[in-house]
């Protein structure tokens, strides 16, 4: 059987190219791999993100449809940090709004969300001792 557990790419559909690489940029400050007018792929540690204008979606997923970035959130991407209050009050400083948090969970961690433009959902946790 081939082997399945590696994620090597996370394609996001974004609403606007240009709006969302900016938001990625500020706030991740990530090396850009690739880029053209529709899309921008960046490396976070050893996945990429492919920033992708929505409208060039539809050709990767038929039959499914686009669901429009007002459909709510649809998935949560977590990143390991090793002080959630200090991340928090740096990522306000560079203009993000958070959903929530900072919150300490029963599951052993403590978080808080956030949204790119596009709706996409991010959490910053670290492990509770």
């Amino acid at each position: 059987m081939p082997q399945l557990n590696t994620i090597e790419v996370i394609t996001l559909f974004v609403d606007d190219i240009g709006t969302s690489k900016s938001f990625y940029q500020n706030i991740f400050e990530p090396e850009i791999v690739y880029e053209d007018p529709v899309s921008a792929v960046m490396t976070f540690g050893g996945i990429m993100v492919n920033l992708l204008q929505a409208t060039e979606a539809p050709e990767l997923v038929t039959p499914l449809s686009v669901a429009p970035s007002s459909s709510g959130s649809r998935i949560l991407l977590t990143i390991r940090v090793e002080d959630v209050n200090a991340t928090h009050a740096d990522l306000i400083e560079r203009g993000v709004t958070f959903l929530n948090g900072p919150i300490d969970r029963p599951w052993g961690r403590r978080t808080a969300a956030f949204a790119d433009p596009s709706g996409h959902a991010w959490e910053i946790a670290q492990e509770l001792s």
